[in-house]
C-alpha cells in the first residue's frame, strides 16, 4: 500500500509541475492494414505538449487499392497496353484503370515520452463510421523525425512522422 501511495504521490507531482503547452504542426506517412484492407495513410494534425504528455488530434485519407472489377489492362500484340471496360470491351481512358480507392479518418492520441528513448501512448481511430482503439510507440530518427507503429483491433500500421 506505502509503495502504490508513493507511486500515486509521484504522478501527481509530475503532472502538477507547470509547463507551458507547446502546439506543433506534423504530418504521418505510413502503410498498413485497415478493415481488411491494406494501404498507405497520409495525414496531418496537431501536437499539444504538456510536458511528457501530448494530445494529438490527426486527420488524414487511407489510400487502397480498391474493389472496381469493370475497367482492366490488356497488352495489345504489338506489347501496347491500354484500358477496356469489361462491360462492353470498349477502350477506355487509363485513368479508369486505376483502381485507387480512399476512405478518410480520424484519429486522437495521448502519449508519453520517454526522454531519449521513445514515445508510448493509445489512441482511438475513427474511419468508415468505426472507432477502433490503438497501442502505438514511436521511436526518434532525427529531430524531427520518428518511426511510428501502432496496432489494434482490425488496424495495424508502420511508418513515418513529421514534426510532431
Amino acid at each position: 500500500m506505502k509503495k502504490l501511495f508513493c507511486a500515486a504521490a509521484a504522478v501527481a507531482v509530475a503532472l502538477s509541475v507547470p509547463t507551458q503547452a507547446v502546439a506543433q504542426l506534423g504530418g504521418e506517412a505510413t502503410g498498413g492494414k485497415a478493415e481488411g484492407q491494406w494501404g498507405g495513410e497520409l495525414g496531418v494534425g496537431y501536437s499539444f505538449r504538456f510536458g511528457p504528455i501530448s494530445v494529438r488530434p490527426i486527420g488524414g485519407a487511407f489510400i487502397y487499392k480498391g474493389n472496381n472489377d469493370r475497367y482492366y489492362n490488356q497488352t495489345m500484340s504489338n506489347g501496347e497496353t491500354r484500358c477496356r471496360d469489361r462491360s462492353n470491351g470498349q477502350f477506355a481512358k487509363d485513368a479508369k484503370c486505376n483502381d485507387v480507392a480512399a476512405m478518410f479518418y480520424g484519429k486522437l492520441e495521448a502519449t508519453v515520452s520517454i526522454p531519449m528513448f521513445a514515445e508510448v501512448g493509445v489512441g482511438g481511430r475513427f474511419m468508415d463510421g468505426e472507432v477502433r482503439p490503438y497501442g502505438l510507440v514511436s521511436v526518434p530518427l532525427a529531430p524531427k523525425v520518428r518511426i511510428v507503429g501502432a496496432g489494434g483491433q482490425e488496424y495495424f500500421s508502420l511508418g513515418v512522422r513529421l514534426g510532431f
